[in-house]
């Protein structure tokens, strides 16, 4: 179940939120001010913030700015105030969702489940986009592009190229990129695999003055972060 990060500084309201939470079997961690809000917040293991407005040491606003920075965790922002000026200011810093207490908890729970299912798509298009640089490689729409420009690749290439970007740092065996990319074992010449990765050089190294495949001698190829 997902957790949910609560940053409130009024103590029986956090308390209660905290109690419903867990009724619906969520876990939970609560913090009462901005600063160890935003720490917790930044955890990979938090899964969606409901975050208030008024705070200690940081204000709401400005944790809900930081967030957003380094990280797309689904946020809901809880206060006081129903001034529509608040509202706006709270969307415009990158928050999902915005109550104005006091709220049904039945809607707060609502509101919860459409912003982690929200939450879960992004995350997964995030995680179905590989990047070298400016060159970016959408598995999902099978789509490559330098910056604004489009790459054109075969079917082969594009796998290939996935695949050793999926792969980063480690020298991937020829033997391997057969059998994943061709999907068999091939016990004899890889020479297709070589053949595969000069296509790859022609077509988005060279035009694109990347250095991006590297030949480890007697292993096969490998793709480094970039630096």
């Amino acid at each position: 179940m997902a957790k949910i990060l609560i940053v409130e500084d009024d103590v029986k309201i956090a308390r209660f939120v905290e109690l419903e939470l867990r009724h619906e079997g969520y876990e939970t961690e609560t913090a009462t001010d901005g600063r160890t809000g935003l720490m917790k917040a930044l955890e990979p293991k938090t899964d969606l913030v409901l975050l208030d407005i008024m705070l200690p040491e940081l204000s709401g606003m400005e944790v809900c700015r930081r967030i957003r920075q380094e990280s797309t965790v689904p946020v809901i922002m809880l206060t006081a105030k129903g001034d529509v000026t608040d509202k706006v200011a709270g969307l415009d810093m990158g928050a999902n969702d915005y109550m104005t207490k006091p709220f049904a908890i039945e809607e707060l729970l609502a509101r919860i489940r459409v912003a982690l299912k929200n939450g879960i798509t992004e995350k997964k298009k995030e995680e179905s986009i590989l990047t070298y640089g400016r060159l970016s490689v959408d598995l999902a729409a099978r789509q490559v592009t330098f910056g604004d420009t489009p790459v054109t690749l075969t079917k082969k290439e594009f796998d290939l190229l996935a695949f050793l970007l999926k792969n980063k740092n480690r020298a991937v065996p020829r033997e391997e990129l057969l059998s994943a990319v061709w999907d068999y074992d091939y016990a004899g010449d890889t020479n297709v695999v070589d053949v595969y990765v000069r296509y790859l050089r022609q077509k988005v190294e060279e035009p694109l003055g990347l250095h991006l495949l590297e030949t480890v001698r007697g292993v096969g190829y490998m793709i480094r972060d970039e630096k």
